[in-house]
């Protein structure tokens, strides 16, 4: 990973983070057809246990395990906990497309709070540039906010609390690694997602194609998980977190392939000013740094 520029580092691993996070949405979506949501999000979460453990000790952090109940990696988890129940509810209850331009307000969040809580300097060409990818996530999404109601506040809810679990991200110390809070926020999602089912649903045996599905959502879970805490971590929030809108572009891109459904002008004109205003960023930033180093 040292190999990579250093500029580049924190959107790449933001653009593979929404990528798995977008495969492992796709394998649930296609699981949720015969299974209760949180039913699926528990299998889900076994089957990211059993194969991030394993992991672990093939990187040789199997000593580090413990780690897992760190304070602050628990406290970025239980946000992490918390927005996702908040998702799955909104999600069950509103057009996909109004709970997804609902959560496209996460970076904005995130930068927010960075300049707040850590003083980042945002400026204001970034913020220019972040608003016209807010606006592409939305031209690619296109709600129709049709019903607002208290699942709309939940869908806003989630954005709120997944930004504040990555800035809680950023307070967690830097000898721990990345793959143990990824594994973290897998245990305590799985937790809270069986204690969710057990209240609130009636089990449903799963077929054979669901527990395949699981397993593969699981495992780019995992790496969902790892990549954004990364993200955060080497790079700074203003140049990572524009590349958030990146799950709209995967989004379609799943749409098409998966499910057969083509975007339409509207959604490519947005996939276009997302993609436009996150290399901008970049080269900015890259621009930037020469001349630092120049002066």
């Amino acid at each position: 990973m040292h190999s990579i520029p250093s500029t580049i580092r924190g959107p790449l691993f933001m653009i593979v983070a929404t990528g798995s996070y977008l495969v492992n949405d796709t394998m649930m979506k296609l699981a949720t057809a015969g299974l209760p949501f949180y039913e699926v999000l528990f299998l889900r979460g076994a089957a990211a246990t059993l194969w991030g453990i394993p992991l672990l000790f093939l990187l040789g952090q199997g000593k580090q395990i413990p780690l897992i109940l760190d304070r602050r990696v628990l406290q970025r988890n239980l946000l992490e906990l918390a927005a996702i129940l908040c998702y799955v509810v909104a999600l069950a209850n509103m057009q996909i497309a109004d709970s997804t331009a609902l959560g496209q307000i996460t970076p904005l969040l995130m930068l927010v709070g960075s300049s707040i809580l850590f003083g980042e300097r945002i400026g204001g060409q970034r913020m220019a540039l972040i608003g016209l990818g807010f606006i592409g996530a939305l031209m690619v999404a296109q709600p129709t906010m049709e019903g607002i109601s208290v699942y709309a506040l939940l869908a806003l809810g989630n954005a709120a609390l997944s930004a504040a679990r990555d800035l809680a991200g950023r307070r967690v110390p830097p000898e721990v690694p990345g793959m143990i809070v990824a594994i973290s926020a897998v245990v305590v999602v799985l937790v809270g997602a069986g204690a969710a089912h057990l209240v609130s649903e009636r089990g449903v045996m799963p077929e054979m194609r669901h527990l395949l599905l699981m397993a593969g959502a699981g495992f780019f879970l995992i790496f969902g998980h790892f990549f954004i805490f990364m993200a955060y971590r080497v790079g700074p929030t203003s140049a990572v977190a524009p590349f958030y809108y990146c799950f709209t572009v995967w989004a379609v891109i799943s749409g098409l392939l998966v499910f057969g459904q083509f975007p339409n002008t509207l959604a490519v004109c947005g996939i276009v000013l997302v993609v436009g205003s996150g290399l901008t960023i970049v080269t900015l930033d890259q621009r930037r740094r020469r001349l630092t180093i120049v002066a």
